[in-house]
C-alpha cells in the first residue's frame, strides 16, 4: 500500500518473551496505517500487524497490575450478569495474557449456572461446546489450550468471548482463526455475546467485514458498554 508502512512485529527474545513497553499500545491513535485499509487484503495485513502488537502489549503488563485489572472486570461482570442459575454459559480458558474468567465461573458454578468450554473439532469449522465443571477431565486442544476431554455438546445461552482488540461498535479482533464468528453464524439461536478485554486494546475500528459478528456487550476494567450500532 503506497505511502503506508505496516507496523513491524515486536522484538522477541527466547529467554524473556515478547518485549513491549506501554507507549506502543497507543500507536493506533497516531499511525495513519490504522486509518485507511480498504480492501480485504489490506485489512487482513493490518489485522495481522495489530494482532501482534496488541498481544505483545497485553503480555507486557506486570502480573500485579493484571490481577488488579481482572478483579475490576470480574466485579463489572458480576454486576451485569442476571441470575444465571440453570443457564448455560460458554466461557474460555485464558491464553496469552487474556482476562482470566476461571474465578468468576467457579463462583457461577456454585450458584447453579451450567458452564461449557469451546472445542475446535475441525479447523476452519464452527466450534462446539462441551460441559465443564471443577474437576472435569481435560485434554489439550488447539494451541494447547485445555478443553473438556468428553461430553455431549450443549448450546450456551451466553458466551464470554476474549478480545485481542475491539471497537465501539462491538466488533472484535481475535487470534485470527475466525472460530467465534463462524460459530455464532452457525448457531440456530444466537447466544448473548459478551466480549471481555482491556482498555489498551481499544481501536478506532477493526474495519469490519461481512463475516465479522459484533458482540452485544463489551466489558473492560472501566465498565460495561453496549455496542454502538
Amino acid at each position: 500500500m503506497p505511502g503506508r508502512t505496516p507496523i513491524a512485529p515486536p522484538e522477541e527474545d527466547p529467554n524473556v518473551g515478547i518485549l513491549c513497553a506501554s507507549p506502543p499500545c497507543f500507536m493506533h491513535e497516531l499511525d495513519p496505517y490504522c486509518i485507511g485499509p480498504v480492501g480485504w487484503e489490506e485489512v487482513r495485513a493490518w489485522r495481522r500487524a495489530e494482532r501482534r502488537r496488541l498481544i505483545a502489549c497485553r503480555a507486557a503488563v506486570p502480573l500485579a497490575e493484571r490481577r488488579a485489572r481482572d478483579l475490576l472486570i470480574t466485579g463489572h461482570l458480576r454486576a451485569a450478569l442476571p441470575d444465571l442459575a440453570g443457564r448455560h454459559i460458554g466461557f474460555y480458558w485464558p491464553f496469552k495474557g487474556e482476562y482470566d474468567p476461571r474465578p468468576l465461573v467457579r463462583a457461577l458454578h456454585q450458584a447453579g449456572a451450567r458452564l461449557a468450554l469451546p472445542v475446535v473439532v475441525e479447523r476452519a469449522q464452527p466450534m462446539l461446546f462441551r460441559p465443564w465443571w471443577p474437576g472435569v477431565r481435560m485434554m489439550k486442544g488447539i494451541w494447547d489450550i485445555p478443553v473438556p476431554a468428553e461430553g455431549r455438546p450443549v448450546s450456551p445461552d451466553m458466551l464470554l468471548v476474549p478480545l485481542v482488540g475491539f471497537d465501539a461498535r462491538g466488533y472484535r479482533l481475535g487470534h485470527g482463526g475466525g472460530y467465534y464468528d463462524r460459530t455464532l453464524a452457525a448457531m440456530p439461536q444466537r447466544p448473548r455475546a459478551i466480549g471481555i478485554g482491556f482498555e489498551s486494546l481499544r481501536l478506532p475500528s477493526i474495519h469490519p467485514q461481512p463475516h465479522d459478528i459484533p458482540m452485544d456487550l463489551i466489558v473492560t476494567e472501566h465498565g460495561v458498554r453496549e455496542a454502538i450500532a
